[in-house]
């Protein structure tokens, strides 16, 4: 049994934030803007999935297994939603464009806002909330989802159930080929 065997949606979900948060501190000291953009693409595409994971099982939950997680949840998605439009933004841009830098420090600030509340708000309520068995099946499901979700922005895609989970994949599927048509690495 591997650790992510036994890491349950608590502990995936910080271990995440943890990686893209160290992608975010090498884009911040990397100076080629061809290296930058490299780095950007990948923390988008980490991102994305990740959001993905979310709003397929972390948010479900936290609906109905905290008080106020409907309120919780939907300021979340919010969140999501706008951090997908910035993404979107930079995802058109060129490394040497004069919009590129300060959108990447704008999703950077508002992402670490995100992990951090999150990290405040939601994960200690559901490791409360809910059984050690059932936060490893969804610490599964998280990661299952993240295999097949998209790698690029979708904004205007829906976010919540049953919607995601039916064009999610789909999405993913084109992302996909498009990052391999394009020599993306992501």
């Amino acid at each position: 049994m591997t650790t992510s065997d036994t890491q349950d949606l608590v502990d995936r979900i910080i271990a995440d934030h943890r990686e893209v948060e160290a992608v975010f501190k090498e884009i911040e000291g990397c100076g080629t803007p061809a290296k930058r953009h490299e780095l950007v693409e990948h923390a988008i595409a980490e991102l994305v999935r990740h959001s993905i994971g979310e709003e397929e099982y972390l948010y479900p939950a936290a609906r109905k297994a905290l008080p106020a997680g409907d309120d919780l949840a939907n300021r979340k998605l919010r969140e999501h939603t706008d951090a997908e439009w910035v993404m979107k933004r930079i995802e058109g841009l060129h490394a040497d464009d004069t919009q590129f830098e300060s959108l990447i420090t704008k999703l950077i600030d508002d992402v670490r806002q995100h992990f951090e509340s999150e990290e405040r708000e939601v994960l200690p309520g559901l490791r409360t909330a809910c059984s050690d068995t059932e936060l490893r099946a969804l610490g599964e499901k998280f990661e299952h989802s993240k295999r097949s979700a998209p790698t690029r922005p979708h904004p205007s895609a829906p976010n919540r159930a049953p919607f995601n989970k039916i064009l999610a994949p789909g999405e993913g599927l084109i992302d996909r080929l498009r990052d391999a048509m394009t020599g993306r690495k992501v």
